[in-house]
Parts: C-alpha cells; sequence; structure tokens
C-alpha cells in the first residue's frame, strides 16, 4: 500500500476579494463621479439661462454686440447718476428685510416646532397646514387681504419698507417649515430638552444651545431659501408700493430692455454672493467648534 503525502496535496489558494480599504476607495471614487455629474448638470441648468440672459444684455437687434447696458450698470454705481440713489435704496432696503425676515422666521418657527414635538405632538398636522397654506394662495390674494392691514400699519407706524418684513415672514414659511421640520426629525428632541432641564438648562438654554446646534444644517438651508424669495420678490412691494432692490430695477429698465437685463444678472450675482457668503460663514462655525473638540 502506497501513502501519500500531505505534501504532495495540490493547496488551493482561497478567493479573496479586494481589501476594505480597496473597496471603499473604488466607492468613494464612483461617489465622487456621480457628484460631479450631478454639478455639472446642475451648473448647466442655471448657467446657460443666465448666459443667454448676458447674451441678450450685451447685443443690439442687428446681432451686434454693444456694451452700453453695462457701462450704465457701471454709472449707476456712482453719486452723478440720477438713478443710482433709487437702486441703491432699493438694495438697502431689500436687505434690511432679509435680516428682520429671518430672525422673525426662527424666532417663530424653532420654538414653537420644538415646543409641539415636546408638549402637543398631535398638533403637527395643524401646524403643518398653516405654515403651507401661504404656498397655496397666489400671491396676488395675499397682498389683497394684507392691503388693509398695512394701511393700519402705515397709520400707526410708517409707510417705511422695512414692514414688509412682517408679510415676507408669512411667505417664507412654507420653505422654511419644511427643512426645520426635517433637521428636527433627524434629532431625538424629546430626550435631548429632557437630558438639559435635569442639568439645570433653561427652555432658552434648550433651544440656543441643544436644539438650533443640532439642526444647524436645516437652519442654513431655511435662511438659504428665505434670503433668495425675499430678495427676488416683487409682487408684495409693487402692489403696497413699497421700494426693494426688485422695484428699484423694474424703475431703472422702464426706458432700455438691456439696461432692465443687466441689472437682473446683477441682482442674482448679488443673492449667490450671499448665499456663499451665508454657506461659507456656517462651515467656518462648523471647522472652529471641530477643532474645538
Amino acid at each position: 500500500m502506497t501513502t501519500v503525502s500531505d505534501s504532495s496535496v495540490p493547496v488551493v489558494a482561497s478567493s479573496v476579494g479586494p481589501p476594505p480599504r480597496k473597496l471603499r476607495a473604488a466607492r468613494r471614487r464612483r461617489t465622487t463621479v456621480f457628484r460631479w455629474i450631478t454639478v455639472v448638470i446642475v451648473g448647466g441648468f442655471f448657467l446657460i439661462p443666465l448666459y443667454s440672459l448676458f447674451e441678450s444684455s450685451t447685443k443690439n437687434l442687428g446681432g451686434r454686440r454693444v456694451w452700453d447696458a453695462w457701462q450704465a450698470v457701471g454709472s449707476l454705481a456712482t453719486a452723478d447718476d440720477p438713478n443710482s440713489k433709487l437702486l441703491w435704496v432699493g438694495l438697502r432696503n431689500s436687505l434690511f428685510l432679509v435680516a428682520l425676515t429671518l430672525i422673525i422666521m426662527l424666532v417663530l418657527l424653532v420654538p414653537t416646532m420644538t415646543w409641539i414635538r415636546l408638549r402637543v405632538p398631535w398638533m403637527r398636522r395643524t401646524m403643518e397646514f398653516v405654515c403651507l397654506l401661504a404656498l397655496t394662495i397666489p400671491a396676488i390674494v395675499l397682498v389683497v387681504g394684507l392691503a388693509p392691514i398695512y394701511r393700519q400699519i402705515s397709520h400707526i407706524l410708517s409707510t417705511d419698507t422695512i414692514w414688509l418684513c412682517f408679510a415676507y415672514a408669512v411667505l417664507v414659511l412654507p420653505f422654511a417649515y419644511r427643512s426645520l421640520d426635517a433637521g428636527l426629525d433627524a434629532i431625538d428632541v424629546k430626550t435631548l430638552s429632557e437630558a438639559a432641564r435635569s442639568l439645570g438648562s433653561s427652555w432658552t438654554g434648550v433651544i440656543l444651545r441643544i436644539v438650533i446646534p443640532n439642526i444647524r444644517s436645516a437652519v442654513v438651508s431655511a435662511c438659504f431659501i428665505s434670503l433668495a424669495l425675499v430678495l427676488g420678490e416683487f409682487t408684495f412691494a409693487s402692489l403696497l408700493n413699497r421700494q426693494n432692490f426688485a422695484t428699484a430695477i423694474f424703475q431703472v429698465g422702464q426706458d432700455d430692455g438691456r439696461l432692465a437685463m443687466a441689472l437682473s444678472l446683477v441682482s442674482l450675482l448679488v443673492a449667490f454672493v450671499l448665499l456663499l457668503v451665508l454657506s461659507l460663514f456656517s462651515h467656518s462655525r462648523k471647522g472652529r467648534k471641530g477643532k474645538t473638540a
């Protein structure tokens, strides 16, 4: 009888896949490619109309490129131009309206939505209906309803454009509510608030030091949407005879269509810069807190 030693038996190598590190790297590359494709598509969706607006502002009826409109935009930055005061007053009013609208929106929504989740969760549907109601009512109908109220505000306070912040706070409610609602759903508000209260924190401290830091991304998103909406709002200001940046652009561009297009493009760039500053500010605060931790 012949015996076969174990050393003569061939050893079959087990098929081992790539290490987890390589899998993660490959998945990260696919995710990066997908993100860049999405950015290119979305960027094209926004940049192509902006480029068309620029082309229309720099070409006359004969198709020849002229820069009269953009030279006029440059002259509006000087105090000598008669329309410069109108434009700068409208921009100043819009910036004040943005700041006040954001403050009113956050002061109204964040404490109210937190309290409803903690005390009366059955009212969430009711609040959602109330906040989304402004989205279903046309702006012209809202203006008709708000006109008598603003007539009384004009008698009690003044006719200043700054009081449009109350109407704009109603206008941004549907969009801000959706963003904040998603942020609050992502955290356990009840457990966090009970822990903070058990450690001696006040309800103001719970909102400012517990809730808002945990929904910072949702707050920033709500501010983004509200900022863009207030800067581009025209119907309320025009029908209520108030002056903001959109109505100023409309008045300045009445005599020149290309000038109106150039000013519209400038207003979009101003909104983009403000959104970028807000985004950088939120990221810088997050980075400082991460280093501190």
